[in-house]
């Protein structure tokens, strides 16, 4: 292939393609980290030899379908299984839905070849810095829909110790950066930029090792014995009539079975309104936790008046009632968005249509400790986890994954758990219908976990920690600065360059049409540049 040449055929598409969806195995449970780097590194790599921007647009848009294609594939077993949709309409819904994410490398591809910025630069700076503003879009646009964060893959590798300092988004620009020195490395060319990009990785990883090694946040209290209850109540049977009284036994026999002061059921346990639960179950549950002199977390919708109600979770023990109403709903999951009331007669979906709860809700104070809870996916929006902090001791989210099956979603949803993990230097208690139920410690380390698929009771002992890392004192400002910094940097840059490429160091050489050799000749040597036929990659010398 010519520098300048078009990757953008058949084979470069499907290549990119299944770049992206390889790179979907660094976000489950494998410790695969390196992979997506490797998978971004060629995508940055065949932009690097794309100088059309529509061609570079096709071949990002290759990439995503290929990573949301794979890696919310189950977006169509909620759909068609549970939400009852008819197979060919939940297929297209699921295919548009990925297409969709998809624009968002297409953007970055389509953005990065409008700006002539020198290619070193391009790969290791320019390309990172708009990766970072498109998913930090996607993080908040129609609601926003953040999954699939590069940085989330990185959870076992050296660059989650920037974690603490930057959040997911900086680790995301930081794995662009180590994509895009990868690709310089593979590009060839001058020694210069080669030898940068070589540092560059270098200063990463040991930095990145070194900065795992600090504490952030400091033990306080005493340790606290909790129980993560597990019911794996098949969600195809959750709201069938004549297994109502079933899942409460199952529930209230898990629980007097557990040990722990702080007791903690999943999202929706109880499917029905609070006020319609009979009064002596409630009390029953809560015998449990007084005489462990502590409290119980039960997820439960809670009816406040005609036409309003919520996704809460309520306590029951010694401590006051205290409850917390999740504020981030799935769109027409849990609200219906203006216009679309039509979908709610294609969706079988119970209590559709919650209202969201406060912005400003604050931690509980529950068995000794200050606990942050969040609801479901409501995990995957850092800045919004951090709005409890530095008070809460303690995250704690409750989900019922069981909308997915069994798929990708449960090891993805425990990876963007981790990542709250690492970036508050608090641990997270997981109590999950079907799994991931799981305990996570300040470093984003499982440290137990149930079987998926089964009933039980995680029982374990965890600590509370007190303190502020720079994340959460400064959420994604940082980051997202310095990815708006880098690209208005290179569009200022573009508008002052002139518009010969080769005047001003592009490593694309000019067209030829039109030319004698010895005039071509004669233009590059007065621009400082090899002559035709004497680049590094050709092989001549």
């Amino acid at each position: 292939m010519t520098p300048g040449a078009v990757p953008a055929g058949p084979r470069w598409l499907a290549a990119a393609a299944l770049a992206g969806g390889a790179s979907v195995a660094g976000f489950g449970d494998w410790n695969l980290f390196p992979l997506p780097l490797l998978a971004l590194g060629l995508l940055f790599f065949a932009w690097a030899r794309t100088s059309a921007p529509r061609a570079a647009a096709g071949l990002g848009l290759a990439f995503g379908a290929g990573l949301f294609l794979v890696g919310v594939s189950w977006v169509y077993v909620s759909l068609h299984d549970f939400g009852m949709m008819p197979a060919p309409l939940a297929a297209t819904a699921t295919l548009l839905f990925c297409l969709y994410l998809a624009l968002f490398p297409a953007a970055v591809g389509y953005l990065q070849a409008r700006f002539p910025v020198a290619l070193p630069l391009r790969l290791m700076l320019l390309m990172p810095a708009l990766w970072t503003l498109a998913e930090w879009v996607r993080s908040w646009l129609f609601t926003g829909f953040p999954w699939l964060v590069f940085g989330y893959s990185q959870a076992d590798g050296p660059l989650a110790g920037f974690a603490p300092i930057l959040g997911v988004l900086g680790v995301s620009f930081l794995a662009a950066v180590t994509a895009g020195s990868l690709a310089t490395l593979a590009h060839g060319g001058a020694r210069r930029p080669r030898a940068v990009a070589a540092a560059v990785l270098v200063a990463l990883g040991a930095s990145g090792w070194a900065l795992r090694g600090i504490e952030w946040t400091a033990p306080v209290g005493e340790p606290l014995a909790v129980s993560l209850v597990q019911g794996n109540i098949p969600q195809e049977l959750k709201f069938v009539d004549g297994r109502y009284e079933s899942t409460l036994e199952t529930y209230a026999r898990l629980v007097e079975g557990s040990i722990g002061r702080l007791i903690i059921l999943p999202e929706i346990a109880i499917p029905r309104f609070l006020h319609e639960v009979d009064p002596d179950y409630i009390a029953r549950l809560k015998r449990r936790a007084v005489a462990r002199d502590g409290d119980l977390l039960l997820g439960v919708p809670v009816l406040e008046a005609e036409r309003r109600y919520y996704n809460a979770v309520v306590s029951l023990g010694t401590s006051p009632t205290q409850g917390y109403a999740k504020s981030h709903l799935v769109p027409f999951g849990e609200f219906v968005p203006p216009g679309f009331g039509w979908i709610v007669a294609v969706l079988k979906v119970p209590l559709s249509d919650f209202s969201r709860g406060s912005d400003g809700q604050r931690s509980l104070r529950l068995a000794g400790q200050r606990v942050a809870l969040n609801v479901c996916y409501e995990d995957a929006f850092g800045p919004e986890i951090i709005r409890q902090l530095p008070e809460a001791t303690l995250l704690a989210n409750v989900s019922n994954v069981a909308w997915f099956g069994d798929s990708l979603a449960p090891a993805q949803h425990l990876r963007i758990a981790r990542m709250r993990s690492i970036e508050t230097g608090r641990p997270m208690l997981r109590a999950t219908n079907t799994g991931v139920t799981a305990v996570v410690d300040p470093r984003g380390a499982v440290v137990a976990r149930l079987p998926s698929f089964s009933a039980g009771v995680l029982e374990a002992s965890v600590q509370g920690y007190e303190g502020i890392t720079p994340y959460v004192r400064a959420g994604n400002v940082p980051a997202v600065a310095a990815a708006l910094i880098v690209a208005a940097a290179a569009a200022g840059f573009a508008r002052r360059r002139p518009k010969n490429p080769n005047r001003d160091g592009d490593l694309r050489p000019l067209p030829e049409r039109g030319r004698g050799r010895d005039q071509r000749v004669g233009s590059a040597a007065r621009a400082g540049l090899p002559p035709p036929g004497r680049w590094p990659w050709s092989g001549k010398t």
